[in-house]
């Protein structure tokens, strides 16, 4: 015989919990522990039979409760997620991995650097540290920025957005600050100047080069240039990505030198380039850059 519970008090022990993102391991936890007090014997209004096993009782719960079944079906290692009533969109996406964060495009949003509403957002989840690249030679970074740009394809769809899960490099989540949604609900995002340099290197990744542009303008009055310069010597890029962010910072006009002098100091042995595959590139003398044409 099926057992009889209490939609009352499965929605009191939810609410009680305080949590509304679960892991399918988590509630199951969640779920033994206070099913003897969803039990009772007889029949009310208020109360219904549901199926004996625990998976079986999950699905009841999805169909009869306000508890929901989130699948975000990424190509390599999708999630599901149970959620108690309706989590703000980032929320979830953060509880694909804890240490995992927003940067790019959405940092951009999420710091009012762009005035545009993305339909894609980046959440980037670091790998285990690697060996460095090799040593550069100028027909070598020719070589590269004329191809194309390598970019995640894991890549899904929820709520209408576009979710890109990078698989960054390890940098120990250099930048990263936690940003509050709502009462008891937060997010990592990359900070000011991390993500001033993310967007500078990915910018396929940052609604292209015109909203990177835009951005370094609207940053101008917040930004510390000594720790763009602090940060991109613990980064140690092997590209010199210091001349296109000092590139945008001038090009923006609304940043003083002492922000500038940093990245000015730092050498230039190599012609760079804005991005991959530019058309009608031309050579901006100061920063060693290749821009394209009336940029």
């Amino acid at each position: 015989m099926s057992p009889v519970f209490s939609k009352q008090r499965i929605k009191a022990s939810f609410d009680v919990s305080g949590l509304r993102i679960w892991t399918r391991q988590a509630l199951l936890q969640f779920i033994d522990v206070n099913r003897p007090e969803w039990e009772i014997e007889g029949t009310q209004d208020e109360t219904e039979s549901a199926p004996f096993s625990t998976t079986r009782l999950i699905n009841w719960l999805v169909k009869e409760t306000p508890l929901q079944s989130i699948k975000l079906d990424f190509p390599y290692r999708g999630v599901t997620r149970f959620t108690w009533g309706d989590p703000p969109t980032f929320r979830i996406i953060q509880s694909v991995d804890a240490k995992g964060y927003f940067s790019h495009y959405t940092a951009m949003q999420i710091h009012n650097l762009t005035d545009q509403i993305p339909k894609s957002v980046y959440f980037n989840v670091e790998q285990p540290a690697a060996g460095g690249g090799g040593s550069l030679t100028q027909t070598g970074i020719d070589r590269a920025f004329k191809g194309k740009c390598r970019v995640t394809n894991n890549v899904t769809e929820f709520r209408g957005l576009t979710i890109h899960k990078i698989n960054g490099q390890n940098t120990g989540r250099l930048g990263v600050v936690e940003q509050q949604m709502e009462v008891g609900s937060s997010i990592q995002v990359t900070n000011l100047e991390r993500t001033l340099i993310d967007i500078a290197v990915r910018p396929i990744y940052s609604g292209g080069i015109a909203e990177v542009a835009n951005a370094y303008r609207a940053a101008a009055g917040k930004v510390s240039g000594n720790r763009i310069a602090t940060y991109l010597k613990t980064l140690n890029y092997t590209y010199p990505y210091h001349q296109v962010i000092g590139y945008y910072m001038t090009r923006a006009g609304n940043y003083s030198e002492a922000q500038v002098a940093k990245l000015r100091k730092l050498p230039k042995d190599f012609d760079f380039y804005l991005t991959y595959q530019l058309k009608n590139p031309v050579l901006d003398k100061k920063w060693r850059l290749y821009v394209p044409k009336g940029f």
